[in-house]
């Protein structure tokens, strides 16, 4: 496969990631860190680390904005849902362990 082709066909793949996520907020992302070890937070970070690699620095909170698809602090106060004190702590083990 064309290096072009495999491109356009993986930049399609994650804008429909994207919009799945943005279309279905019920996901938390504690759901998401518990069975897939990332959420909406770590493919942004991924996504500003990799604008700045490619000379086109974008920062956190913009990459935020296009993947939530609204700024971060709407979309927490619009879909987050309360968790509970032992499933944080339980997520915060899991990580430290790293």
């Amino acid at each position: 496969m064309e290096n072009s082709t495999k491109e356009k066909i993986e930049a399609a793949t994650f804008r429909r990631l994207l919009k799945h996520f943005q279309e279905n907020p019920n996901i938390q992302n504690i759901d998401l860190m518990e069975l897939a070890d990332f959420c909406r937070n770590c493919i942004s970070k991924w996504y500003s680390e990799e604008s700045s690699k490619n000379g086109n620095e974008i920062d956190y909170d913009k990459a935020r904005e296009m993947v939530y698809g609204m700024p971060y602090k709407k979309w927490k106060e619009k879909y987050q849902a309360e968790q509970s004190i032992e499933r944080i702590a339980k997520l915060n083990d899991k990580f430290h362990k790293h």
